[in-house]
């Protein structure tokens, strides 16, 4: 399960090789990230909830996602009385940092 399958609650559905071979197209062959499951520690968790709540809020380019929308972040923390928005800001731009190069990869 990957690990947006953990925070999304799992029940992931792929069916992009059905759809491939309804259109005749090949698919190439991927890696299969390894079946691990893995832990957040509690003091990290905050991040992780707010992080899902702002994951549709990207700003994108044509040159790929360029960051997150801030505007929808500082209202998000709004919304949910964030305590500590400074300290909760810092830890969701290391998350946004780690997802936007991974982004950024797959789409070059």
């Amino acid at each position: 399960m990957e690990a947006a399958e953990h925070w999304a609650g799992g029940g992931v559905v792929d069916e992009t090789a059905d759809d491939a071979a309804a259109f005749g197209l090949p698919l190439p062959e991927l890696p299969q990230p390894p079946d691990e499951d893995f832990g957040i520690w509690p003091e990290n968790w905050p991040v992780v909830e707010m992080f899902l709540r702002v994951q549709t809020q990207w700003r994108t380019t044509m040159s790929g996602v360029i960051g997150l929308d801030y505007a929808a972040v500082r209202w998000l923390f709004k919304l949910y009385d964030v305590e500590e928005p400074r300290a909760l800001l810092e830890d969701l731009q290391v998350m946004e940092a780690a997802a936007m190069s991974v982004i950024n990869k797959q789409g070059a």
